[in-house]
């Protein structure tokens, strides 16, 4: 349940409303996948940046609206966003990456909008000028799992429960990238690391 309650809470953060945009980096990986398609049943827009598009999984089917391939970008990152967007700009960003890229997107953040942090895969860093944040009223905020220093009470009983409802729900998507025995612990591993593409790595116990 860590991820989808993570992929709720992502979204409910972001504070994107019914037909406006939302950004998601890292667009094939379980947490951002999910944040598409509880974002669709919202009516939430949703630009999935990924670093280079695949066949394996349908981003659009999921929920996104429009996929922004980083390895085949002929313009801009904040160009593309502006044209996707037909110039009204992101209201939020989920960014699960780091790196160059999220300076970029958070330049193209409407007035008010947040960007919420959710990982670091990118070893870079970006770069922002205080203007980039004043002239927006831009927010940035940190994501930490809600039950990672304290477990659930009663009162959080009715949003666990809805979260469940949708998530069993037979047309929900959870990618499985492999199904391993404990002897392939170091594949499942590396996979988790670098292909996170594939989908979750499960054990077979």
């Amino acid at each position: 349940m860590v991820n989808p309650i993570t992929a709720w809470d992502l979204l409910a953060d972001s504070r994107v409303q019914p037909g406006q945009w939302l950004a998601v980096t890292a667009g094939y990986s379980s947490v951002s996948t999910m944040v598409m398609q509880f974002a669709k049943r919202r009516g939430i827009n949703v630009i999935a940046l990924v670093r280079r598009s695949h066949d394996r999984l349908d981003l659009k089917r999921l929920g996104a609206t429009a996929t922004l391939d980083l390895s085949d970008l002929k313009v801009g990152i904040r160009e593309a966003v502006m044209d996707m967007t037909g110039g009204a700009g992101l209201n939020g960003i989920i960014d699960n990456v780091g790196g160059p890229a999220s300076g970029e997107l958070i330049r193209t953040l409407a007035m008010g909008g947040q960007m919420v942090i959710n990982g670091g895969m990118s070893s870079e860093r970006f770069e922002l000028h205080n203007f980039d944040v004043l002239l927006s009223g831009v927010e940035i905020r940190a994501n930490i799992y809600r039950y990672f220093f304290s477990p659930p009470v009663e009162a959080d009983r009715p949003v666990l429960r809805e979260i469940v409802d949708i998530f069993g729900q037979p047309d929900f998507h959870i990618s499985v990238g492999g199904i391993h025995p404990l002897a392939q612990f170091e594949l499942a591993v590396a996979n988790s690391l670098d292909r996170a593409d594939l989908g979750k790595q499960i054990f077979r116990m």
